[in-house]
């Protein structure tokens, strides 16, 4: 009985794929960047390897970073969880791939452009009836006057595209079908498109090896450690803000606490603090405030 197959948003199998072969990840950014944009010819994968380090790692993307055919960059990520910072993060790491083609000396026009692929398995714009962005640097007033090709960042939200595109019968509609529905045969059937079918002939050779399924959990498995770690943080942030603000308005209220209240505070959860503040407000001592 075959295996199930592994998710290849897991940004470890999405790079497993798309970095062994050229064709393929020229065939998925030329889809994303669409017809108008001059079609990528990748010529070298320049990360393809990934260390053991980066699958447990915290904040670590796995991206795959090629050259094309005219020296172009292009990154392509996938991410399956939004983070604070995300927007900036993204920014930041293609400037420096473009800031970090030149050496001492070396004049600006040796800078080649830097293409951003950055596929998403999240809501990241309130937007319901867009799915895929280009960002580039262009004039607020006159947005057809384009400052220049150095920096492009293309955004597709999958599960937006995967409700957007369904019936566009594109290039781009298929591989977003792919990314959402591989393991469902039916929603499969109906893609022709051969680098599908050939990424999907990789996915099936990696999910029977038990060495790459091991690694494949051992990156979720820091995703997921990843992603409570920032739930926690959040909460406890959340926390401490309500227990700073409960003791002011205390204070306000009734004047110099003792030491003791101030533990029993620090100590509460979300809901009794959020019962006390608003027993504050019209509590007559400090013991209406804090009765069972």
């Amino acid at each position: 009985m075959p295996r199930p197959l592994l998710d290849p948003r897991n940004d470890f199998v999405f790079k497993r794929i798309f970095a062994r072969d050229p064709k393929l990840l020229a065939d998925l950014i030329n889809a994303v960047r669409g017809d108008a944009a001059p079609p990528v010819e990748v010529v070298e994968i320049l990360n393809p390897g990934i260390e053991p380090a980066e699958l447990g790692g915290k904040f670590i993307v796995l991206d795959v970073l090629a050259r094309d055919a005219s020296g172009r960059l292009c990154n392509v990520e996938m991410q399956m969880r939004r983070h604070a910072g995300w927007n900036a993060r993204s920014a930041y790491y293609l400037a420096r791939l473009l800031a970090g083609q030149l050496n001492g000396g070396e004049d600006y026009t040796r800078l080649r452009p830097v293409i951003g692929i950055h596929l998403l398995d999240f809501t990241l714009f309130d937007d319901p009836a867009q799915a895929h962005w280009c960002f580039e640097l262009r004039d607020r007033r006159q947005p057809r006057t384009l400052l220049g090709e150095e920096l492009q960042l293309n955004v597709l939200e999958l599960p937006k595209a995967d409700r957007l595109l369904a019936a566009g019968g594109s290039v781009l509609a298929d591989w977003v079908t792919w990314f959402e529905h591989w393991q469902e045969d039916e929603r499969m059937s109906h893609i022709t498109h051969e680098p599908i079918l050939q990424a999907q002939d990789y996915l099936s050779a990696l999910s029977a090896k038990d060495e790459e399924r091991r690694l494949a959990f051992v990156r979720e498995r820091a995703m997921r450690d990843e992603k409570t770690e920032l739930k926690l943080a959040r909460e406890e942030g959340l926390q401490a803000g309500l227990s700073a603000i409960l003791l002011r308005q205390l204070e306000r209220r009734f004047g110099p606490l003792p030491e003791s209240l101030r533990e029993r505070v620090a100590r509460a959860g979300e809901t009794e603090l959020l019962a006390w503040s608003d027993r504050v407000l019209d509590a007559g001592s400090l013991d209406d405030v804090f009765r069972d």
